[in-house]
């Protein structure tokens, strides 16, 4: 996998939205962060447009996207925030240049999309919060976006989880937003889970459909390929009047049962406060024991 090159003080990052509107006037925080970094912001055209629920057309977006995407003196896109319609609008990008001078693109939620799109070419890229959900996140997770930015360490070390399931193993991470990873499947930007450590996170499901896109993934061969689980959040899960019977973890534990692989449940990673940075693409050693679960980046 092809690293991007990691940002120097002075560099200059993109705010872009691939997806929902924000018209809100919520930036300074992340702007203010950008800055204490040293480094340089450019406000992208998106930020503000108004069609219906998304930031402009899809023309809109990835005339924005691609143009952040060609400028070389961008050093990496930030989207701004989720929601849904980066999909729409993956397949009108030209990623030529972006091939021949990479660039870190970070998010996390309904940026799965250009995660593991941009996985499928050979590129890594960063699962972390994004310039709207700044203001509420928490320390740890700013420094681990900071830290995976400018090419220091990332590691971490977590209290273990009861849940979990012992053992050791290495691989490329590869993962993202459950939902969105079930809704790529047969697409030309679904992942290959072969010999991965897959991430996986969700938000706001009913529980029955945590069984179903896990069913899929099972039946697509991605879980009895992989090598080792990371379950991020599972928030605000809906049921209906008739209780499905379990939890998302539960439903996750279920399905993952027979594979004799490690698996990390509550990772502090997805729709929480706590939204720990994870570079999608590199290698990384999970350990799972009796007292602690950690995850290194190589």
């Amino acid at each position: 996998m092809i690293t991007p090159p990691i940002l120097q003080k002075g560099d200059t990052i993109a705010i872009v939205s691939t997806a929902r509107k924000n018209l809100d006037d919520n930036l300074k925080p992340a702007i203010d962060l950008l800055h204490s970094w040293e480094l340089e912001v450019v406000i992208g055209n998106t930020i503000g447009l108004d069609y219906n629920q998304l930031a402009g057309t899809d023309e809109q977006r990835a005339a924005d996207f691609q143009k952040q995407l060609d400028n070389p003196n961008i050093k990496a896109i930030w989207c701004v925030k989720g929601g849904y319609g980066t999909v729409r609008m993956i397949d009108l990008l030209d990623f030529t240049k972006f091939k021949k001078h990479p660039k870190w693109i970070v998010g996390f939620s309904d940026i799965t999309v250009l995660h593991n799109h941009l996985n499928t070419m050979g590129f890594k890229s960063i699962h972390a919060v994004m310039p709207v959900t700044v203001a509420r996140a928490t320390p740890e997770a700013i420094e681990s976006l900071r830290v995976s930015l400018f090419g220091e360490k990332l590691s971490y070390d977590i209290v273990p989880d009861v849940m979990n399931r012992f053992g050791t193993a290495k691989g490329e991470l590869v993962g993202g937003n459950l939902s969105i990873l079930y809704s790529l499947l047969g697409s030309k930007s679904a992942i290959d889970c072969k010999d991965k450590i897959l991430f996986i996170e969700d938000l706001d499901e009913y529980l029955y459909h945590i069984d179903r896109m896990m069913m899929n993934l099972k039946r697509n061969g991605c879980l009895e390929s992989v090598k080792g689980i990371i379950v991020g959040s599972m928030s605000k899960m809906k049921d209906n009047d008739i209780p499905w019977g379990k939890n998302a973890l539960e439903i996750v534990e279920d399905v993952t049962k027979k594979y004799t692989i490690p698996v990390i449940y509550n990772f502090p990673a997805g729709h929480i406060r706590d939204n720990r940075a994870l570079i999608l693409g590199d290698i990384v050693s999970i350990d799972v024991n009796t007292s602690s679960s950690t995850v290194t980046f190589e």
